[in-house]
């Protein structure tokens, strides 16, 4: 396989991977919202708040990540 096409088959994963990840942050935070509007602070809130800022860290490397593969492609 040429190197263009594997670098386009790692950002078509990347964007799955990213997808995924939307997916998690949106649904815990409706899960967080709900129990924000509740007025439950428990353990379950608080693991749902760290859980949220991992995965937009994760969002971050990974975004990163398919913007150096657009730039690798645009070099060949």
């Amino acid at each position: 396989m040429a190197k263009i096409d594997e670098i386009k088959e790692h950002i078509g994963a990347l964007k799955s991977y990213l997808n995924i990840v939307i997916a998690l942050i949106l649904a815990i935070g409706a899960g967080v919202s709900k129990l924000y509007l509740a007025e439950i602070s428990n353990v379950l809130f608080w693991s749902g708040i760290g859980l949220i800022a991992i995965l937009l860290v994760v969002f971050v490397i990974i975004a990163k990540a398919m913007h150096n593969n657009i730039e690798k492609q645009k070099d060949l």
